[in-house]
């Protein structure tokens, strides 16, 4: 039988490395900070609360995030239409019928292989499969929700014009009340993909061996030569 070959594809090109990095490191600050102002526990002290002023750091740390992340995240749209064929727009939307049908039959065969453990053959596929395409779309939607939400909650302590652009949406949800609690929600779904990204990412790279983790630091991974 015999042996595969394997060559090196340049898939994730820098930006989308940088946003992928700066992304993660700004959800956990954001996750982190975003729990305790959510539920501040109550810390006694003997001093005076102005000399710590340890919540107003835990605020500046969550609101200095959430400006990077949102940065970042135009940077990635404008990715979407100036990057490669693995990052552009179609390659989480399918342009036509035909890769939907496609897309749509990779999630079922990824659900059976990594899930349901029900086939031992991996997908052969250069950049996202299908699954993670649909669910890197949904985390997009996610965090344009979380950016807008954010910015109509800082905007009523902000002098700045930009969280004010976003005043008319406490209205249209229903209060400020009903905003922190969608936002804080929403919170559950980053933690949540981030537990299976972090997972799968590890599973794929353990048993195709084809640079799934190492493909984000340096952009390349390993295909099958046919």
């Amino acid at each position: 039988m015999a042996e595969a070959t394997y060559e090196r594809v340049y898939v994730w090109q820098a930006p989308v490395r940088m946003y992928h990095w700066i992304n993660a490191c700004c959800i956990f600050v954001l996750v982190a900070t975003g729990l305790v102002i959510g539920r501040p526990p109550a810390l006694m002290s003997a001093g005076e609360a102005s000399d710590s002023h340890w919540f107003g750091w835990v605020r500046f740390l969550h609101f200095s995030a959430a400006f990077l992340m949102s940065f970042a995240f135009l940077v990635r749209v404008y990715w979407m239409f100036a990057g490669n064929q693995y990052s552009r727009w179609d390659a989480f939307i399918p342009r036509n019928w035909t890769r939907l049908k496609t897309q749509w039959r990779e999630m079922v065969n990824v659900l059976r292989i990594d899930i349901l453990q029900l086939e031992k053959e991996p997908i052969d596929y250069v950049g996202h499969n299908g699954l993670a395409a649909f669910s890197y779309f949904g985390i997009f939607l996610a965090t344009i929700f979380q950016i807008i939400t954010g910015a109509a909650l800082y905007a009523p302590m902000s002098t700045f014009w930009l969280p004010g652009l976003f005043s008319w949406v406490p209205p249209l949800m229903g209060g400020e009340a009903i905003v922190r609690m969608w936002h804080h929600a929403f919170t559950w779904i980053f933690i949540l993909f981030t537990m299976i990204h972090v997972y799968l990412s590890i599973f794929h790279d353990m048993t195709e061996g084809r640079g799934e983790i190492s493909s984000i630091v340096n952009g390349v991974r390993f295909v099958e030569r046919k």
